[in-house]
């Protein structure tokens, strides 16, 4: 064997790193500071439309109206939220309590039939199950703007138009969520257990009742979480369904107001958008509060 083959040999052999022209930890501390620049920019990036919010509805309308949003001066919020209590006599906070109606009914519903839906996918074999589970998936890929007219003639048929059977039957439907819910099913309830339970003389829905939902915590916790977001930040259905002024949610009813804000009567503006500051707290709490079952809910497909 000649000397170069040696020498080679030598220098890659397990357990003698390679010289390098830099410190070892110089790579992992600048690929560590790079992760957290971004991440902090994310975290600014998602945050300052809300700082802009909440300093907006501290502004006076005057302090608005100059656009001098962040500064500190023209402060008037005990004058925004008076506005908010005796502008239409308090009808902002009738919108605020249709829409916790709304995404509060809508999204325990749709968490208790796409946890059911997503069981049944998952633990039953039934003919055509693959297709009808195929159709339910292209029902992801369907916006819902696309859906909101024939809704809205289906309701008209039914008499239901201009009622909050109108826009709270759409929101019991998510294919997406049916999607989430066979995942979790997957992850979260072993076979073993139903089939122990059914060997002890459980009944179908006694084994999903007993055993299965609650197992499904997560799941349902993660798909009510996402609909209540999603049907609270709603508008397009609302708008197209409903005509009483006293049903409308509360994205709507700021949307009213918008449109009717002039620089002539600028005190229209101090309350949207304290009326929008408001809108964000129920968002706020709900992520904090079921965070637990989110964040595991999350991780489901990752531990399988």
């Amino acid at each position: 064997m000649s000397t170069e083959t040696l020498e080679r040999a030598r220098t890659s052999a397990p357990g003698k790193p390679r010289a390098t022209g830099r410190p070892r930890g110089t790579s992992r501390l600048t690929s560590k500071a790079t992760v957290n620049a971004v991440l902090l920019f994310g975290v600014l990036y998602t945050m300052l439309p809300m700082a802009f919010v909440v300093l907006a509805s501290l502004k006076s309308p005057a302090g608005l109206i100059s656009g001098d949003v962040f500064s500190l001066h023209d402060l008037g919020p005990t004058s925004n939220f008076s506005g908010l209590v005796h502008t239409d006599g308090g009808i902002f906070f009738r919108w605020y309590l249709n829409s916790i109606l709304y995404a509060g009914v809508g999204a325990i519903v749709t968490g208790l039939v796409c946890v059911a839906a997503g069981y049944a996918f998952d633990k039953y074999s039934f003919r055509g199950k693959e297709r009808l589970y195929a159709l339910v998936l292209l029902g992801v890929l369907v916006p819902g703007t696309a859906t909101t007219l024939p809704l809205y003639l289906l309701a008209n048929k039914a008499h239901l138009d201009n009622t909050i059977w109108a826009v709270l039957i759409p929101s019991f439907v998510s294919p997406f969520g049916v999607f989430l819910a066979r995942v979790f099913s997957q992850s979260y309830v072993p076979n073993e257990i139903l089939e122990a339970a059914r060997i002890d003389g459980a009944g179908d829905l006694g084994v999903f009742r007993s055993i299965a939902l609650p197992l499904l915590g997560p799941g349902f916790a993660t798909i009510a979480l996402f609909q209540f977001s999603a049907i609270w930040n709603g508008f397009y259905l609302p708008y197209v369904m409903l005509n009483n002024q006293k049903l409308y949610p509360v994205s709507l009813g700021l949307y009213i107001w918008s449109s009717q804000i002039s620089t002539d009567d600028p005190t229209m503006l101090g309350q949207v958008m304290t009326g929008s500051a408001l809108t964000i707290i129920p968002i706020i709490v709900l992520f904090i509060c079921l965070q637990r079952y989110w964040r595991s809910g999350l991780t489901a497909g990752a531990l399988k």
